[in-house]
């Protein structure tokens, strides 16, 4: 029995820690800068000073890492999963990735 539901905000996938620059897109031209602090197949974990609404979707882009090879920004929509602030200003949004934009 699969226990990974769609209601089910459990991880099941390995997720890598990153540490690069990320930009969330907002309606109207709204940019706000973000770290993404980790990346997976299936969601991402950003630092931002930005509290989304629950299941807010958003629009990011992720740098490509500053060492390897230079790729293009990864860009994606995000359906926020959690958001807890850990310091002042600074708050950590967890969501599952639902589509990447080419």
């Amino acid at each position: 029995m699969n226990e990974h539901t769609k209601t089910s905000n459990r991880r099941l996938e390995r997720r890598i820690p990153a540490g690069t620059a990320a930009t969330i897109r907002l309606q109207g031209g709204v940019t706000i800068a973000a770290e993404c602090t980790e990346l997976g197949v299936g969601g991402m974990t950003l630092r931002a000073d930005y509290v989304p609404k629950e299941e807010e979707v958003l629009d990011v882009e992720v740098a490509s890492p500053s060492s390897g090879i230079t790729r293009p920004p990864l860009r994606a929509m995000l359906e926020v999963r959690r958001c807890h602030r850990v310091e002042d200003g600074v708050y950590e949004i967890g969501g599952a990735i639902v589509r990447v934009v080419e």
